[in-house]
């Protein structure tokens, strides 16, 4: 079992910038990938960024390439997404998502490779 607590949303402005954390405990953080999974008030969950295990495979999805970016720290138990530049389509609740994963390269895509989820945090970016 994974427990995931993400922190870091906000109420910011059109370009603004934003942390999110995701702190976990109760197994070995390394053994998982990770994710950043986002829901829009009426809209299907979508997948955000993904990394692999040590950090050395990032996924992004194409609306957020060049303005997000995805970072682990192992030694802290924490997954990061620096959002730079934000939208107000970027206006959402982010989950992190973690998948025990036995390669050292892959960070899967789809919402269903993850068994555990955090809670959410809310993004609000206002123009």
């Amino acid at each position: 079992q994974v427990q995931l607590v993400e922190s870091g949303g906000g109420l910011v402005q059109v370009g603004d910038s934003l942390r999110l954390s995701c702190a976990a405990s109760g197994r070995t953080y390394s053994n998982y990938a990770m994710a950043w999974f986002r829901r829009a008030p009426g809209e299907e969950r979508e997948f955000v960024a993904s990394i692999s295990r040590f950090g050395t495979s990032t996924y992004y999805a194409d609306s957020v390439k060049g303005r997000f970016t995805i970072s682990r720290a192992n030694v802290k138990n924490t997954l990061y997404l620096q959002m730079n530049s934000l939208k107000p389509e970027d206006t959402a609740v982010y989950y992190c998502a973690a998948d025990r994963v036995a390669s050292g390269t892959v960070s899967p895509v789809r919402a269903n490779d993850y068994e555990y989820w955090g809670q959410g945090t809310q993004v609000t970016v206002s123009s």
